[in-house]
């Protein structure tokens, strides 16, 4: 007679990251199918097709593994080792371990030769320079350079770089083997190129966005040369489920500081770090054609009644130009760019760039609200080089316009 098959609490789920729900249902599916078959007596040597591990995927199989556990029947075990007793993850072979010893207290029968012998430690390798990790701003297309440096026995490499996107993974990543020399070369040639001002990151923190990236779509460019290394970077700089959770580590505002910052996040847009974010020539100029309206309508205006129209223009234009639907991109970029000034050294920058973002996030504001004040104050950026643009163009001697100098207040202020 068949042992039936007996269900406990889950082991080993305590401090684990939950599955999202729709996974969680699939693995309770998968685990229910598998006591179905217990029960009935299927041939044990049929259960392996019943379960699907995913070797990519950490966090699905130790929740497999426990769920598993759950099941106190003698062909469990043995199930166990085929799923995971070939695997060379310490993780998932503790994991193992601890399961079979579970099923062993609640009165399985576990043979003695599926206990997984430890291997003996491998021999370390000479002592070189601690793996690094690096990260650029965020550009305006949600692009950034991610950057892991280590021994080169390691990658075979000495130098990982990727550029990654918010909105379609990788975009290039490349292994590089550089001496001294080429490595200052390079720092220098990424300095030319405007990327000098990287950031140094927890490890985890730059393997996360290497991990997103490559969950956003495995087929991009440079995708399958990451899958094909980051056991390794796993291994030596550090696991994506260890990334810092940026609303814990960024610090809390309180409203005062919240609204205090918010109305200094308009600095951020001339900053140069920024810069790439203003929207592009061809998306300002029906914008420039509706402020050359208003300053040349026939109706006689006041100082005031003028700016109340072109404050409504710049109003609308940035509503067109970052829509809604985009508008969870922003408050990421705008998140990461605090951690990123934060680890700069600048904080008042920082949370400047952390209270626009959390402005972004607010979903209670009616149609009748003022726009954000960082992507209005890009707006306005924009609209003011392409003004000056246009005059010098003309040749026009410097006049009354969206562009006032120096030492006068602008027209369009709010």
């Amino acid at each position: 007679m068949t042992a039936r098959p007996r269900k406990t609490t889950a082991p080993g789920l305590k401090g684990l990251q939950p599955l999202p729900p729709q996974e969680a249902q699939a693995l309770k599916d998968m685990v229910a199918q598998v006591a179905a078959a217990l029960e009935s007596g299927q041939d044990p040597q049929s259960l392996p097709a019943l379960v699907a591990p995913r070797p990519q995927d950490f966090l699905w199989d130790l929740h497999l593994l426990a769920a598993l556990g759950t099941l106190a029947h003698p062909a469990v075990p043995p199930l166990l080792a085929a799923l995971f007793g070939p695997t060379q993850d310490k993780v998932r072979r503790k994991a193992l371990k601890r399961t079979l010893h579970l099923l062993k207290t609640r009165g399985v029968a576990v043979p003695a030769e599926l206990f997984l012998r430890e291997e003996p430690p491998r021999p370390q390798p000479s002592a070189g320079p601690p793996p690094l990790a690096y990260v650029s701003p965020i550009f305006g297309p949600g692009e950034r350079y991610v950057l892991l440096e280590g021994p080169k026995e390691t990658l075979g490499g000495n130098l990982l770089v990727a550029r990654v996107s918010d909105m379609q993974g990788f975009r290039e990543c490349l292994l590089l083997s550089l001496k001294r020399r080429q490595r200052q070369e390079f720092w220098e040639h990424l300095r030319s190129q405007g990327l000098g001002e990287m950031a140094t990151v927890p490890a985890a923190y730059a393997v996360g966005l290497l991990e997103e990236a490559c969950r956003h779509d495995a087929a991009a460019p440079g995708a399958s040369r990451y899958a094909a290394l980051k056991e390794r970077i796993y291994a030596h700089w550090a696991r994506p489920e260890a990334a810092p959770d940026l609303e814990q580590v960024l610090p809390g505002l309180n409203p005062a500081e919240h609204r205090r910052y918010l109305e200094q996040s308009r600095q951020l847009a001339l900053d140069p770090l920024f810069f790439s974010w203003l929207p592009a020539a061809a998306e300002i100029t029906p914008w420039m054609q509706k402020i050359k309206e208003v300053q040349d309508s026939p109706l006689v205006l006041s100082e005031q009644q003028q700016q109340v129209r072109l404050d409504g223009v710049v109003e609308e234009a940035t509503g067109a130009l970052y829509p809604q639907a985009s508008r969870p991109y922003w408050r990421r970029r705008l998140q990461h760019m605090a951690y990123y000034l934060d680890l700069q050294g600048r904080q008042e920058e920082a949370r400047a760039a952390q209270a626009a973002a959390a402005d972004l996030e607010e979903s209670h504001k009616g149609p009748l609200s003022e726009e954000n004040p960082f992507l209005k104050a890009l707006t306005l950026q924009a609209l003011m080089l392409a003004w000056e643009l246009e005059k010098k163009d003309r040749g026009a001697a410097a006049g009354a316009g969206l562009v006032a100098p120096p030492s006068e207040p602008l027209i369009i202020r709010r």
